[in-house]
């Protein structure tokens, strides 16, 4: 499907309530994505010591600073409405990684291991229902 073909696809145009609330669950996705970056680049060593140790990850600053890099970037470009969607494809990944790995120590299922989907509900059900080509594309059928 072009560009073209997309932009005929009439779309469901969002309540103002709806676009609000889009931007409400964007603007909280952000917040905590963006305080969780903040955290890693910030305090490592702290991240480091309230890691669950079955999560073996490794206790070396240099590798919550890469993932408060990375996390950041991908939380930056989400924030962005230019590249929002980019940045909400990239967060999938990330948050998918965050599920795996809690899935492989055995954490508590609703509250750590699908964290990630909870996450992720939220930055694509923000955008979704704030922007319209998205819900060109990803359509709910009546």
């Amino acid at each position: 499907m072009t560009t073209a073909a997309i932009d005929e696809v009439p779309v469901r145009s969002s309540t103002p309530v709806g676009v609000k609330v889009g931007w409400a669950l964007s603007g909280l996705a952000v917040l905590f994505l963006g305080t969780d970056a903040g955290a890693k680049l910030l305090v490592p060593a702290m991240m480091a010591a309230y890691t669950p140790p079955q999560l073996k990850f490794p206790t070396d600053p240099g590798f919550y600073r890469m993932l408060g890099s990375i996390l950041a970037l991908c939380t930056t470009l989400y924030a962005v409405p230019r590249t929002a969607v980019l940045g909400a494809l990239l967060l999938t990944g990330y948050l998918g990684g965050a599920i795996a790995s809690h899935l492989s120590a055995g954490s508590p299922l609703l509250s750590n291991t699908l964290f990630g989907l909870y996450l992720g509900l939220a930055v694509w059900g923000g955008l979704w229902l704030r922007e319209p080509r998205l819900r060109a594309l990803l359509p709910f059928r009546d």
